[in-house]
């Protein structure tokens, strides 16, 4: 009899143990930039899942700060190349406007995917117009774009482009030496690499050397 509830006991306290244990490192998992959900048992990380499905990923303020501020920035240059479709007369402007569309769409659903799961606003508190950010136009110059056409718009579209992609640089430079989601540094690091071979594309496209 003594014996059985001896081995009923240290069951019990085990299992106390563990479940302790278990708070103990759930609690550490909820601070900012600490999640295990994309570690293994050895520390590498996992495969993550698709940004709107996937836990949160370690991360810090220059990340969410990436986002909220790309997002609008994508969305101009998106705006942007949707006017050349109807009021490029150059071919090459016509599709390279294709190109960013086709670029920068998928990324704004993975930024907003990312702070969904971080639990952050798509905007920072107190949110932003977007026009103080580098490189994105006022509203008078996105005004001038949409009312020109042909060569001129042609020219003006280039020349507020390579001003936007340098702009979208400086963030993602500022994003790979500040943050810490790896996913986010590897779209940031995409991002510098696509542009800064764009604004080379668009100069020669000038006729700049």
């Amino acid at each position: 009899m003594f014996s059985n509830e001896s081995t009923t006991r240290g069951l019990a306290l085990a299992v106390t143990a563990a479940a302790g244990a278990l708070a103990l490192l759930t609690g550490c998992a909820g601070t900012e930039g600490s999640t295990s959900a994309l570690t293994g048992a050895t520390g590498a990380p996992s495969e993550p899942p698709a940004a709107s499905e996937r836990p949160s990923a370690p991360f810090n303020g220059a990340d969410v700060e990436f986002a909220q501020m790309m997002i609008p920035h994508h969305r101009q240059a998106v705006e942007m190349a949707e006017l050349a479709e109807s009021r490029a007369s150059d071919p090459r402007v016509r599709k390279l406007a294709a190109r960013i569309k086709a670029a920068q769409d998928p990324e704004i659903a993975t930024m907003t995917g990312w702070l969904t799961a971080w639990g952050r606003p798509a905007t920072p508190e107190g949110g932003h117009g977007g026009h103080d950010m580098s490189g994105m136009m006022s509203e008078e110059e996105m005004a001038k774009l949409e009312k020109a056409k042909g060569a001129a718009f042609d020219r003006m579209f280039l020349e507020l482009m390579i001003a936007h992609h340098r702009g979208a640089v400086e963030m993602a430079e500022t994003e790979l030496a500040k943050g810490a989601d790896p996913q986010a540094k590897q779209l940031a690091r995409a991002i510098e690499s696509a542009q800064r071979a764009e604004i080379e594309q668009m100069r020669q496209m000038l006729g700049q050397s």
